[in-house]
């Protein structure tokens, strides 16, 4: 009879297996899906570093980016490799996959055995045998499988918009480092410019042509043009230091170098129409948002099917009589629900349904702002930057020149004339301001949609610079 125990403990225990399966967790988990999403939006690679002679590669990839003036586009490209921050966010993703190779195993049985003497009597041992099994995980199994999967795909979608909104990051850096590196080239013009001032007007002080007055004010100018330098540079070395650390770079690789002028404005902007449609169908936490709802949905499902009955418990029970016989057959554990009917249970699930879907429209309602007025930033920041640079520097010039004629001319006074020019000097600091705002804005319209947009147009570098033609001294010329 002891035999007879122990084959349909055996039984049952294989039966308890082949429901289980084989499961195990894959190495990459779902990252090509994370890949795919970002090549869309992005344009570029991702990898998940494991450790492997492949990384070593990657690294020797990104060794031949550093070694050269690198774009925006390059600059993305190394971030998304080498940021430490995105390989810790990757992980998330063994983490959801072991969640959902766990919600598709069983719980393990449990064996239980017990003993118990007679006190005084003739007789031996009662002994006791027992293996049960959760009833219920039998029938939830395939809808836990469906919730875990629902949050793996969340997973894939949250952490593959993080990669998106790395690259954004890296890109803003990338633009305003540029900036502030063109800036601080035209502080050190301006602060020329103004030497060359104090310079002339010591020599006509010297000659009693112009007052004491006069060069003070030379002076302050200079010393204000030292102090704007000094602020031009250390925005250089915060501007850098932050794009670095979002490249992941230390050591003797911080001396990257970028290209040093900012791009002109396109020809052509970005068309705003169905702009919002395709944030909508584009914008990955959207479409988490989405992942999380569909979990949510399976998880109250659960919830109504088994709030009432969640311990049920079938198994195989064996005793040993003190007279040596056995007694087999099988036992169910049933829950009495006096206490806990499951209604908070399945109120619960219900509430955080509505709450993600009405957080989901909510998002939606936002997104479709956010988009708007990235649109007018970006097409504000266009316009200033037009009048700046078709208008306003072309009559900033003018004036030099005529201001120059005129000096030359023996018309206006060397003061005239370096005040026109650091008037231009003054207007060419704000129009490579506002560029600098416009490349921000393009790229806040590429995060509000949620990554590449169609009518993008590629960066070029501009042919002439208009700082360069603002940024050198004045001639001055005396008859």
């Amino acid at each position: 009879m002891r035999w007879t125990v122990e084959c349909k403990t055996v039984v049952l225990g294989g039966v308890i297996i082949a429901l289980a399966g084989c499961a195990s967790v894959q190495k990459d988990a779902g990252f090509g899906d994370v890949r795919r999403l970002a090549a869309d939006r992005t344009g570029q690679t991702v990898r998940w570093n494991h450790g492997s002679s492949q990384d070593d590669e990657v690294r020797s990839a990104v060794r031949v980016l550093l070694a050269k003036e690198l774009t925006a586009d390059e600059a993305v490209q190394i971030a998304l490799l080498n940021n430490r921050s995105l390989q810790a966010t990757y992980e998330e993703l063994g983490i959801a996959q072991a969640d959902l190779v766990q919600a598709g195993l069983l719980t393990n049985p449990i064996f239980s055995i017990s003993a118990r003497w007679t006190d005084g009597g003739p007789g031996g041992t009662n002994l006791e045998l027992g293996i049960t099994q959760q009833f219920v995980d039998l029938f939830a199994l395939p809808l836990r499988k469906k919730i875990a999967a629902a949050r793996f795909e969340q997973t894939k979608l949250r952490v593959a918009g993080e990669v998106v909104s790395v690259a954004a990051d890296v890109r803003e850096a990338f633009y305003r480092l540029q900036g502030a590196e063109q800036m601080l080239e035209l502080r050190r013009s301006v602060l020329d410019a103004a030497a060359a001032g104090v310079d002339a007007s010591q020599r006509l002080r010297d000659a009693g042509n112009i007052t004491d007055l006069n060069l003070a004010t030379e002076q302050a100018t200079l010393e204000q043009a030292r102090i704007d330098l000094s602020q031009a540079e250390a925005d250089v070395l915060e501007d850098r230091e932050h794009l670095t650390s979002l490249l992941g770079l230390w050591g003797n690789d911080v001396g990257f170098k970028i290209g040093r002028h900012l791009p002109d404005l396109p020809a052509t902007d970005v068309p705003s129409e169905g702009l919002e449609a395709i944030a909508l169908r584009q914008r990955l936490d959207l479409l988490s948002m989405q992942a999380q709802t569909e979990s949510l949905a399976q998880s109250l499902g659960l919830a109504k099917k088994f709030a009432l009955l969640p311990d049920v418990q079938i198994g195989v029970d064996s005793e040993r009589e003190p007279d040596g016989s056995w007694m087999t057959g099988p036992n169910l554990s049933v829950p009495i629900p006096i206490f806990d009917a499951g209604q908070a249970a399945t109120g619960k699930a219900r509430a955080e349904l509505r709450q993600s879907q009405h957080a989901y429209y909510a998002k939606a309602v936002t997104v479709r702002s956010q988009v708007r007025a990235a649109v007018n930033r970006l097409s504000m920041a266009r316009r200033r930057a037009i009048q700046y640079r078709d208008v306003l520097l072309p009559l900033r010039q003018r004036i030099v020149d005529q201001t120059q004629l005129q000096y030359n001319g023996m018309l206006t006074g060397v003061f005239q004339l370096l005040q026109a020019k650091r008037d231009q000097i003054e207007t060419g600091t704000q129009y490579l301001s506002t560029l600098r705002d416009y490349w921000i804005a393009r790229v806040d319209l590429e995060r509000a949609v949620g990554g590449n947009f169609p009518g993008a147009m590629p960066v070029m570098q501009p042919a002439t610079r208009p700082s360069d033609e603002v940024a050198q001294p004045a001639e001055h010329k005396h008859h």
